[in-house]
């Protein structure tokens, strides 16, 4: 155990699912075939291989829908995800004949799907998982348990959890006096130009952060020249 000693005013203190360098470092050291991040009140969890990589929650909801898919066990061949969910997971559920449904971004937003249509497996890309067959919230320890139970077969977690290739992705955070400036003409004539010009080739997402007064900008795509154009069509209309 490594940063298990809560004073009262360090918690998520460079550890944990927010900065999991600490964990990356022990894993290395110890020679441990795994580490297991959780956040302070471990309802979100990311985990490294013997490499001290992280892997996200996106890897994971790949890896239990594919697996729960072949034991017939995920309803409706559906994994519910956030808007902010890499477009790589989307397509690696297309391939095996899987949805993904996406919802607002906050595991509340995930919830409300899952329960809306009797979905049983969702989260976010933080490692905030629903796992609906065991629980009605996230839980850290239970989502590193499924993930410990697929790899009990003595596969390498370094082989094991890059179960889809990631589509590059660039965020942006823009401040702004008004949020309410995403809903300005040249704004939304701007994220439609945008896109139109990077369609079938990845997607852009603009949203209003739900905390502080910024705009945030998502781009996905392959093509990172086409990708910077686009995002700067848009900047350039609310800055």
């Amino acid at each position: 155990p490594v940063g298990v000693s809560p004073n009262g005013y360090n918690i998520n203190d460079n550890c944990g699912s927010t900065k999991p360098m600490t964990a990356s470092e022990a894993v290395i050291a110890h020679g441990a075939d795994v580490g297991i991040c959780l956040d302070g009140d471990a309802d979100r969890c990311l985990i490294l291989d013997e490499t001290g990589k992280v892997a996200d929650g996106d890897q994971f909801m790949g890896l239990i829908a594919g697996r729960w898919a072949e034991e017939g066990r995920l309803n409706k061949g559906t994994l519910v995800a956030t808007v902010m969910s890499n477009l790589g997971l989307e397509r690696h559920l297309e391939s095996k004949g899987l949805n993904l449904v996406r919802s607002g971004v906050g595991d509340r937003y995930v919830v409300e799907e899952m329960r809306k249509n009797g979905y049983n497996l969702g989260g976010e890309q933080s490692g905030h998982i629903i796992l609906g067959k065991f629980a009605t919230t996230g839980d850290g320890l239970l989502v590193a348990l499924e993930v410990l139970f697929s790899l009990r077969k003595g596969k390498r977690a370094s082989n094991f959890f890059n179960t889809f290739i990631k589509t590059p992705q660039i965020l942006e955070n823009i401040e702004v006096k008004d949020k309410n400036i995403i809903n300005n003409i040249d704004v939304r004539s701007s994220i439609k130009k945008a896109e139109k010009l990077i369609k079938n080739q990845g997607r852009i997402l603009v949203r209003k952060s739900g905390t502080e007064s910024k705009i945030r900008i998502m781009g996905e795509g392959i093509n990172k020249k086409l990708l910077l154009n686009c995002l700067e069509i848009i900047r350039k209309k609310i800055k």
